[in-house]
């Protein structure tokens, strides 16, 4: 079985392409590194010292709406998030991550069943996701 596990940082509804990777920094396209030091800086400055490579991100409806920009996707590989899990998500920040090798699953209710900072274990291959810290199971869209 291969499989994801991490530490949860969630996120609500409607987080779009600007609030992940803010425009400002659109003319860094190589260096990845500093493409992650980014990583919503402008609406969520926590997330650069609370967040750890390894983490999954845990978001509502409409994740990476907004502009087709690659870098939102780019900067959360690069950070180090091992995942994505969300109830919905634009459809082209679905294929620029995976496109990155970023695995986005979509999941009912997930916002619902998982808290900030819950660890949590996917199966890459069934998706299925459980919440270690309660036991709860979810399966991701297949």
């Amino acid at each position: 079985m291969a499989s994801i596990t991490g530490r949860v940082y969630k996120f609500g509804d409607n987080i779009n392409t600007d609030v992940i990777y803010p425009g400002k920094y659109l003319s860094i396209t190589t260096d990845r590194e500093e493409m992650a030091k980014h990583c919503f800086e402008a609406v969520y400055p926590e997330f650069l010292t609370n967040a750890k490579p390894g983490d999954i991100i845990v978001a509502g409806k409409n994740f990476g709406c907004g502009s087709s920009r690659e870098q939102a996707a780019t900067c959360l590989k690069y950070f180090g998030i091992s995942a994505i899990i969300v109830e919905s998500c634009a459809r082209i920040f679905y294929r620029n991550a995976i496109n990155l090798g970023l695995p986005v699953f979509v999941a009912a209710n997930v916002c619902q069943k998982i808290d900030h900072h819950d660890d949590i274990e996917i199966d890459l291959e069934t998706g299925i996701i459980k919440n270690m810290k309660t036991n709860e199971v979810i399966q991701a869209a297949k």
